[in-house]
């Protein structure tokens, strides 16, 4: 049984259709990349899975348990984690205290903004705190403010937010874009980690080519909230329908 199962999803907004009879299926401990043109619906379908939207039509199972009905909290419960298209952190408190908010929240459910002082009395709150950020490669940087970080570890530090909830399937939107290529390659490493370590199935939403070819076992291909392709990097990239959607038959 495939750990992520999207069957025929519809998502509208008004007259407009964004993602169109989505079927698609996820199997435990694979990475799978998701592509296409801008608009093609590739963020609407990661937003569909974590419940940030409702589904029009159609049904989303994980772990072959239905989560449409499911709040988005729920759903992080549940094992399904996702890092977003732009850093998402708390800039005035320090490396460590971001990573402990995520922590607690996922040790103990939902929480109110009067607990900061209480941090330190949860031993397995930071201990989850540290193992993530050791993970993302930040552990040395815990008593750094989170807004002097340089941009690529702010995002390694939202990767780390993203593992607190220990997640079965992670989901990564974007997760390189604005950085240099030095950060780039440093993220790239750490997702290859993140699989092969960790033993995470990853699903990444991403626009750079040459990532997409070099760390995923499958690829999907969305167009016009269609998917138009779906298999290996190399089948994929000898598509005709994905060469015509991206480059009008150019061979990527």
């Amino acid at each position: 049984m495939p750990l992520l199962e999207l069957d025929d999803v519809v998502k509208e907004f008004g007259g407009l259709v964004a993602t169109d009879h989505v079927s698609l299926d996820v199997n435990e401990g694979e990475h799978l990349s998701i592509i296409g043109p801008n608009g093609a619906g590739k963020s609407t379908l990661i937003n569909l899975v974590t419940r940030m939207l409702d589904v029009t039509d159609g049904d989303i199972r994980f772990k072959g348990d239905s989560i449409v009905a499911l709040e988005p909290h729920e759903v992080v419960q549940r094992g399904i984690g996702k890092s977003f298209q732009t850093a998402s952190i708390f800039p005035e408190l320090t490396v460590e205290e971001n990573a402990e908010i995520a922590a607690l929240a996922a040790e103990h459910g939902e929480f109110r903004f009067n607990f900061l002082k209480h941090l330190r009395d949860y031993t397995e709150v930071s201990d989850l705190a540290h193992r993530t950020l050791d993970a993302v490669g930040l552990l040395e940087k815990v008593d750094r403010r989170a807004a002097d970080l340089p941009y690529g570890d702010k995002r390694r530090l939202e990767i780390s937010i993203a593992l607190a909830s220990e997640p079965d399937l992670l989901l990564m939107d974007e997760p390189t874009a604005g950085m240099s290529p030095e950060e780039t390659q440093s993220t790239v490493d750490l997702i290859e980690e993140l699989k092969e370590e960790l033993g995470l199935t990853i699903v990444l939403v991403e626009h750079d080519m040459e990532i997409v070819f070099s760390v995923s076992d499958r690829i999907a291909v969305l167009n016009r909230g269609e998917i138009i392709a779906e298999g290996t990097p190399d089948e994929v990239q000898g598509d005709p329908d994905v060469q015509e959607a991206y480059l009008g038959g150019v061979e990527l």
